[in-house]
């Protein structure tokens, strides 16, 4: 199934759960360590509010500089964790994750230094990093698809799907850095 028609199908705890790992895969653009998300994660999967943990990662991950990657692609992340819906719920979610998705693999096709086979769209889609993000996206919408997951729902392994694309993100990163050193 496409990730289109993945998302389209999604429930709102699918949506919001993909739309927060996307965002989660991001975070190394903003400087942000490894944790600052994961108390939204644990509100979703306990079902509570989530503004609190929220306001707290805005906050956060607010102070943070680009770090040396793309001014471009913090603007990205910045604007994805500004849209964040008030809760993991409602109307606004779909259009949440559905940004989120199209974002997050904006973000990784600009941090993506590797060569393409052309110039044109359809090559730089099929980038190495990005082929691996659209990859994670659709690996993690399955995973919250599959119904008999148990309690979490899949959430425990789309948290660790996105959790290696955060580290891949954060290498890609670091290496930036360095390049413009």
């Amino acid at each position: 199934m496409s990730l289109v028609e993945l998302i389209a199908q999604a429930d709102e705890r699918g949506l919001a759960a993909s739309g927060l790992a996307c965002l989660d895969r991001c975070v190394p653009v903003l400087g942000g360590d490894d944790d600052v998300l994961r108390p939204l994660w644990a509100r979703l999967a306990e079902g509570g509010d989530w503004r609190g943990p929220l306001a707290e990662a805005r906050s956060a991950l607010g102070a943070a500089p680009g770090t040396g990657t793309s001014h471009e692609a913090a603007t990205l992340t910045r604007r994805m964790l500004d849209a964040v819906p008030a809760g993991p719920s409602g109307a606004e979610i779909r259009e949440w994750a559905d940004g989120c998705s199209v974002a997050a693999l904006q973000v990784h096709r600009l941090l993506d230094t590797a060569p393409t086979d052309g110039t044109d769209a359809v090559s730089t889609l099929t980038s190495p990093l990005v082929a691996a993000e659209l990859r994670r996206q659709v690996r993690i919408l399955e995973l919250l698809a599959n119904k008999g997951a148990g309690p979490a729902g899949g959430l425990r392994q789309a948290l660790d799907v996105s959790m290696e694309g955060r580290r891949v993100l954060r290498a890609v990163v670091s290496r930036r850095s360095r390049v413009r050193l």
